[in-house]
């Protein structure tokens, strides 16, 4: 006998969470605590899901989110743009917390996306500082513009303000070194990293916090999953131009930055880079045709478990 496939969605708010299941089953509303999480894990683990999805609500979903991993039940985390999409191809224009939680069920059903890693709770808290430490050079960023206009009297609180915004980010800092350096783990994730040229702190913590999958998939996979693949537009006779889209936002700036430095003192993507510019690319392709060169390498590093080889790097 065949055993039905179980298929959830949960809508996250700041106070409830509300549950959806296909096939049909009653919904369920509780409130957003601790109590109200073990009450979901009990009715899970009498449902036993297929995979539960959840919406990305900007952090709301995370105290949920790790729960069920600590149950080891099957969740994924979607895009919020990809649910609005998928609704409105189905026709549910109406939105209330109950019909999300029935739209995300739905969509588990259908989609059935496949399972990803989901980042455990020291890798969450590395995340949070790198997002708080990216914060805080906007913030001094936006405080440095001010300062050249500002009068005398705005002028030494706007200083005050850079001072402390300095010293927030050596403290940052230091929690980041103590954070990689309790985990013999990411050290030596970290010293691989970086044995290649281009490739400082930043790019490297990012990885390790962001993309979790690194060196577990393929290299088209991993490209697509960062959003430096490039996709086709065309229809009928039209030929577009293929454009990168979607992807981890904090991921690719920070390779965006490495795959620059990597341009001028990495061997490997100088010459890339240079043979697409000689080639007639335009700087701009060129650079995202870099960045997907070195993500590539990054990949396969990781994968193979090996330090930075330009022979090994020049074939992948």
């Amino acid at each position: 006998m065949q055993i039905p496939l179980v298929f959830v969605g949960i809508d996250v708010s700041k106070v409830r969470l509300d549950v959806a299941v296909r096939p049909s089953s009653a919904p369920l509303s509780v409130a957003y605590d601790a109590t109200g999480i073990t009450t979901v894990l009990t009715q899970l683990s009498e449902w036993h899901p297929t995979l539960i999805v959840v919406e990305a609500t900007g952090g709301l979903e995370r105290l949920l989110v790790r729960a069920l991993v600590d149950a080891a039940l099957p969740v994924i985390v979607v895009n919020p743009r990809q649910i609005r999409d998928f609704a409105k191809a189905t026709g549910q224009l109406a939105k209330t917390d109950t019909l999300d939680a029935q739209v995300l069920a739905r969509f588990a059903e259908v989609i059935q996306p496949s399972l990803r890693v989901i980042p455990d709770a020291q890798t969450q808290e590395l995340a949070a500082l790198l997002a708080r430490r990216r914060q805080v050079l906007a913030m001094q960023g936006a405080e440095q513009h001010r300062l050249d206009r500002a009068p005398d009297r705005v002028r030494k609180r706007i200083e005050a303000h850079l001072r402390w915004l300095r010293d927030e980010l050596a403290r940052l800092d230091e929690d980041l070194d103590g954070l990689i350096q309790q985990s013999p783990v990411w050290r030596a994730r970290e010293e691989l990293l970086q044995s290649v040229p281009g490739i400082g702190p930043v790019m490297s913590r990012t990885v390790l916090a962001e993309l979790p999958e690194l060196g577990l998939l393929n290299r088209k996979q991993i490209a697509a999953l960062v959003g430096v693949a490039p996709f086709n537009r065309d229809s009928g006779r039209l030929r577009g131009h293929r454009t990168i889209w979607g992807g981890r936002a904090p991921v690719r700036r920070a390779l965006y930055m490495a795959a620059l430095v990597a341009t001028r003192w990495n061997p490997v993507i100088r010459l890339f880079y240079q043979r697409l510019r000689a080639a007639g690319k335009a700087p701009k392709v060129a650079l995202v045709a870099a960045m997907r060169k070195l993500l590539t390498v990054l990949n396969a590093m990781v994968h193979a478990g090996t330090p930075w080889q330009p022979v090994v790097a020049q074939d992948t």
